[in-house]
C-alpha cells in the first residue's frame, strides 16, 4: 500500500510519512542525492521504497543505468534505516561513544534518534556511589533539551551536550556536579571533552572526556569537574617514552623531590597557588590557610626544587616537573 494514499486522519501513517521524508532529507545531505515522494515532471526515475512495513513510490531526476544504480543505493539506505532493524537506542549510543560503531551506524542514529544535530560536547560522569539515581537525576536535568544521557557501565555515565549560547559545557558540568551533591549527597568526577562540530564526531570528544577524568585521578583531583584542555600538557607528555621522561627528570637533579610531590598537602598547596594565578591572598582564602603558612610552604618548595613558583617562568617549570613526576609514578 502506498503511504502517500493513506487516509490523512491516520496519525500513525502521517508519522511514518514524516519520518521517511526526514530520512530522505538526511540521505540527501549525506550523499547529495535528492529524492522526492511526488513526481516532479521531466525526465525522472520512479522506484519503490520499503519503510516500516509500507511501500512508497519515490522519484529522482534522470534516467538510465546511473539513475537506476542511485535508486538502488537509496532503497538500500532506507531499508537499513528502518526502525525494525535498529538496535536499542542506548546500546547504539554506547557503541558510537566507544568508537565501536561504523559511520553508517552513526548516520542511522542521527536519522532515527536525534531531533537536533549540531555542535556538541561529551561529558564523562563517574559518581562515587548511587549511579542509578545519578542517571535518573541527569535525565530529569536534560528532559527539556536535545541532550542525551546513557549508562556506559555499572558505574559510569555519559552525557552528550548540544551547544547553546546560554551555558558552556564546563558550566553545565558544574551544574550537574552541584545537582548530584545537593540532591543525592554524591560527589562525582566529571570530564569534559572539546566541542566538535556535529554528533558524527562525538567519539573524539568522549575519548577526551574519559581522559580528563583519568588525568584528574592521577593528580588526586577526584570528585571535581575536569576539562580536557586543562590536561593537554599532561596528555602530550604522556605520549613521551618512559626513558625520555626519566632523562627529563634527571636534568632537574632533585634528591628530595618526594618532600614536595610525595606530600599531599604540599602538592595541594602548589596546585591551588597555580590555579589562583599565583595570587597569595586568593590562595589563602581558597585553602582556608593563614598567609604565613602558605608562605612557609612556598619557601619549602623553592628550597627543595630551586623554583620560586611566585614567578611565572618558575611556575611553568614547576608545572612541567609535576606532570613528569606523576607520569613517572604511573609508569612504575
Amino acid at each position: 500500500m502506498d503511504i502517500g494514499t493513506m487516509h490523512k486522519g491516520d496519525a500513525d501513517m502521517d508519522h511514518v510519512f514524516a519520518q521517511l521524508k526526514k530520512l530522505l532529507g538526511d540521505i540527501g545531505e549525506k550523499t547529495g542525492v535528492r529524492v522526492r515522494l511526488a513526481p516532479g515532471g521531466g525526465e525522472e526515475t520512479a522506484f519503490p521504497l520499503e519503510f516500516c512495513g509500507r511501500t512508497q513510490t519515490a522519484y529522482l531526476d534522470g534516467a538510465g543505468e546511473e539513475a537506476a544504480r542511485t535508486a538502488k543505493l537509496v532503497h538500500y539506505l532506507v531499508a537499513n534505516a528502518d526502525a525494525r532493524t535498529f538496535a536499542d537506542r542506548d546500546e547504539q549510543l554506547r557503541s558510537i561513544l566507544l568508537g565501536e560503531g561504523s559511520e553508517w551506524d552513526t548516520f542511522r542514529f542521527i536519522t532515527r534518534c536525534l531531533a537536533h544535530n549540531g555542535a556538541c560536547t561529551a561529558l564523562d560522569v563517574l559518581p562515587e556511589k548511587r549511579p542509578a539515581e545519578a542517571f535518573e537525576l541527569i535525565k530529569g536535568c536534560i528532559a527539556e533539551s536535545h541532550d542525551l544521557v546513557v549508562r556506559m557501565d555499572k558505574s559510569r555515565l555519559a552525557v552528550v551536550r548540544f551547544s547553546d549560547d546560554e551555558q558552556s559545557a564546563y558550566d553545565f558540568g558544574q551544574f550537574l556536579w552541584q545537582s548530584m551533591y545537593e540532591e543525592l549527597g554524591v560527589q562525582a568526577s566529571i570530564g569534559i571533552g572539546c566541542e566538535v562540530s556535529s554528533f558524527s564526531e562525538i567519539v573524539l570528544s568522549y575519548g577526551q572526556a574519559v581522559t580528563a577524568v583519568r588525568m584528574g585521578a592521577m593528580f588526586r583531583d577526584t570528585g571535581e569537574v575536569h576539562s580536557y584542555r586543562e590536561y593537554l600538557l599532561v596528555k602530550m607528555l604522556e605520549d613521551v617514552p618512559r626513558t625520555r621522561l626519566e632523562e627529563y627528570m634527571m636534568q632537574f637533579r632533585l634528591k628530595d623531590i618526594e618532600e614536595v610531590f610525595g606530600d599531599r598537602e604540599m602538592t595541594a598547596t602548589a596546585e591551588a597557588f597555580l590555579e589562583c594565578d599565583l595570587n597569595i591572598s586568593e590562595t589563602s582564602r581558597k585553602l582556608y590557610m593563614h598567609r604565613n603558612t602558605l608562605m612557609y610552604r612556598l619557601d619549602k618548595i623553592e628550597r627543595v626544587t630551586g623554583l620560586n613558583i611566585r614567578k611565572f617562568s618558575d611556575a611553568v617549570t614547576f608545572r612541567v616537573l609535576s606532570v613528569l613526576y606523576h607520569l613517572s609514578q604511573q609508569q612504575k
